[in-house]
C-alpha cells in the first residue's frame, strides 16, 4: 500500500464507521429478531418452547422441564461454568416451583402449524403482539383484550385476579420492567412467591426435590403393582375357597355315612328287629342246632 495514489484508513476512521448509530428500522429489526427468539426458544435449555411453559416474575418464558432440571441437584460432571450461566439467566428469581407460573396458551391450528392466540381477539400472541398472563391461573391474552374487558376474574376459568397480577410476557417497555421488579420486591416482603403461594414452610432435605415426571411414573408403577397383587390375591383366595368347599362337602358326606351307620353290605348281615325277628334266624344263628342230651 502506498505510492499507488490510494489512502490508508486510520483507526479513528474505522472506529467511527463501526460505532455509527443504528437507524430506527435497524433497531426495530434487531428487537423483532430478539423477541422472536425469546418466543420460540427456552433460554435455559436452548430448545424450542413446548408445553408446559412457565414464566417467572420477569415475564420470561421457559420450558418447565428445564426449570425442574435446574432445581434438582446437579451431577458432578456438569461444568460449573454452565451452572453459573443458568444462574445468571434466572437472576435469582427462581428458587422453587412456587416462583414460576404455568402459562396456559390457547392454541390454534393453521394447517400443520400450531400458533398461540388470544381467546378473546383471536390475535396471534408473539413478537408482534403485546401479550400478558394472569396470576394465579396463568391464562394468556393479548394486552388489548385484558384492558378492554377490564374484569376482575379470568374469562377462561373465572379465577379472580388483581390488576398488579397482570404479567406482561417478555416486556420491552421500561415502565413494565420496573413495575414487575416492584411487584417482586413487594411479594418478597409479604412472604409470597410469584404464584402467590407462601414462601417457606417445611424445609426439604438437600436432594429431596424430585422430577415431577419421575414421581408420576413411580406412582403409576406402584398402582400397577398393587393392582397385580390384588388380582393375584383374589385368584389365590378363589382357589382356596374352592378347595375348602370340596373338603367340607367330603367331610359332610362322611359324617352322614357315620350317622346312618354301616354300609349296605354290613347291614345285610344283621337283622333289623332283634335276635328273634326271623323264624329261621339270622346269618349268625342260622344252621344246625345241637340236640339236648338225655
Amino acid at each position: 500500500m502506498g505510492n499507488d495514489g490510494g489512502s490508508i484508513p486510520t483507526r479513528r476512521e474505522l472506529v467511527k464507521n463501526a460505532a455509527r448509530t443504528k437507524t430506527t428500522a435497524e433497531l426495530k429489526e434487531t428487537t423483532t429478531e430478539s423477541q422472536t427468539h425469546a418466543w420460540t426458544f427456552c433460554p435455559l435449555s436452548l430448545t424450542a418452547l413446548t408445553t408446559p411453559i412457565v414464566s417467572d416474575t420477569s415475564g420470561t418464558l421457559y420450558n418447565k422441564d428445564a426449570i425442574l432440571k435446574f432445581l434438582l441437584p446437579q451431577d458432578d460432571n456438569v461444568p460449573a461454568s454452565l451452572i453459573k450461566e443458568k444462574e445468571n439467566i434466572l437472576g435469582g428469581r427462581v428458587k422453587s416451583l412456587k416462583d414460576v407460573v404455568e402459562v396456559k396458551f390457547t392454541v390454534s391450528k393453521e394447517g400443520r402449524e400450531e400458533i398461540r392466540v388470544c381467546p378473546i381477539t383471536s390475535k396471534e400472541l408473539g413478537p408482534n403482539t403485546k401479550a400478558v398472563y394472569l396470576v394465579p391461573c396463568g391464562h394468556a391474552y393479548s394486552e388489548v383484550a385484558v384492558r378492554e374487558v377490564s374484569a376482575d376474574a379470568c374469562v377462561e376459568c373465572a379465577e379472580p385476579y388483581a390488576v398488579e397480577n397482570i404479567i406482561p410476557i417478555l416486556p420491552l417497555a421500561k415502565d413494565n420492567i420496573e413495575r414487575l421488579k416492584a411487584r417482586a420486591a413487594k411479594l418478597q416482603e409479604e412472604g409470597l412467591s410469584h404464584s402467590l403461594k407462601k414462601v417457606g414452610g417445611k424445609k426439604r432435605k438437600k436432594g429431596a426435590e424430585k422430577n415431577e415426571f419421575e414421581q408420576g411414573e413411580a406412582k403409576k408403577a406402584k398402582e400397577n403393582v398393587k393392582t397385580e397383587k390384588k388380582a393375584e390375591s383374589g385368584i389365590k383366595n378363589a382357589a382356596t375357597a374352592s378347595i375348602t368347599n370340596k373338603v367340607l362337602e367330603e367331610q359332610e358326606a362322611r359324617n352322614k355315612r357315620q350317622k346312618f351307620g354301616l354300609n349296605d353290605n354290613l347291614k345285610s348281615l344283621f337283622s333289623s328287629s332283634g335276635y328273634q325277628a326271623q323264624k329261621g334266624g339270622d346269618f349268625l344263628t342260622r344252621g344246625y342246632s345241637m340236640g339236648k342230651k338225655t
